[in-house]
């Protein structure tokens, strides 16, 4: 259990307190005092090691379950001895344009919460020592962890979001620029990132319902006083969601313009040929008329003919070439 449990405290008073080194005395001890609860984070547990864990706090057999499997949509579930949060955290990887997305479940219950990891997108160190330096925020409660785990998650929405939007300018970019929009597979990279856009959406967008309810007074195990801090993350959540929806509505428009651009040039290519067509085919029927060979057909022995012919071929494909030209399809 030692490279499991990432991190195990007592919290009293807004404040870490040293406590006994084994979680289930430590839990005995948090509930004795009252006002103190225990933190425990977990990364990646076994069936075996996580069952240690939830036999002592008495977590519901269900939850469990999507604790250790993981592959879970983003929800809010109560049980009668603990509630339960799945969150999903992302990293963006600017040189690839990839978004990739970890899972972390928080157990809130009586004078307790267990955070339960997965992937390497979702570390709490930083988010617990921000806690325990404002213990005003710590003191109400286990549900502050809750509120302080969530509102990291989704500020790092925030910033995968901006990341993208820049990103997408950048590609916008190159697909209006005169003559960018014909390099090679600008429509496969409109729909890669099209991809990503969705990853990033299946991970925000679930999360809202989850964080409306924490905002409500029918939820168990969430101190009142933490309500407002659950309505600033809602909220945040929802700039996000929006943003989301925009980069969504974009990428769209640009995949269609995109579209259209290559449409409009194979337009303008298919008048140039039909043009030059048009100008070659006078010479060729000139031409096969006076090579059909028959005996009787006028100009055959005129003197000035042959030149005759090949100047009128000639005046006829420039005023032809003149014609195209004036409108726009040369």
């Amino acid at each position: 259990m030692d490279g499991v449990i990432v991190d195990c405290a007592i919290y009293r008073g807004g404040h870490r307190t040293e406590g006994p080194a084994d979680f289930s005395d430590a839990l005995a001890q948090a509930r004795a005092d009252g006002d103190a609860y225990l933190w425990i984070g977990l990364h990646e547990p076994t069936p075996e090691e996580f069952d240690l864990v939830s036999s002592e706090f008495g977590l519901h057999p269900l939850a469990v379950e999507d604790a250790l499997k993981a592959h879970q949509r983003p929800k809010l579930e109560t049980y009668d001895d603990s509630l339960f949060l799945v969150l999903k955290p992302v990293g963006y990887a600017p040189d690839t344009c990839t978004v990739t997305s970890g899972e972390l479940m928080v157990f809130v219950g009586d004078s307790f919460v267990v955070t339960v990891r997965h992937g390497e997108t979702s570390a709490l160190g930083e988010v617990r020592r921000r806690l325990e330096e404002a213990p005003e925020v710590l003191a109400r409660g286990p549900s502050a962890v809750l509120y302080a785990v969530s509102d990291s998650v989704v500020d790092h929405y925030i910033d995968v979001s901006t990341q993208l939007l820049t990103d997408l300018e950048e590609l916008e970019a190159e697909v209006f620029t005169p003559g960018g929009s014909d390099s090679q597979g600008v429509a496969g990279r409109v729909y890669a990132f099209k991809r990503q856009v969705l990853e990033f959406r299946r991970c925000a967008a679930p999360l809202m319902q989850p964080m409306l309810r924490l905002t409500g007074a029918d939820v168990p195990f969430v101190d009142r006083r933490t309500q407002p801090f659950f309505r600033d993350v809602a909220d945040h959540l929802n700039r996000v969601n929006d943003q989301v929806e925009a980069l969504d509505r974009l990428l769209s428009d640009i995949l269609g313009a995109h579209l259209t651009q290559v449409g409009v040039r194979q337009n303008d290519d298919m008048r140039k040929i039909s043009a030059w067509a048009a100008i070659a085919a006078v010479p060729t029927l000139i031409a096969g008329v006076y090579g059909m060979n028959f005996d009787h057909m006028p100009e055959l022995h005129t003197r000035y003919g042959y030149p005759t012919v090949l100047v009128g071929m000639v005046v006829v494909c420039v005023v032809l070439h003149r014609f195209f030209k004036r409108r726009g399809w040369l």
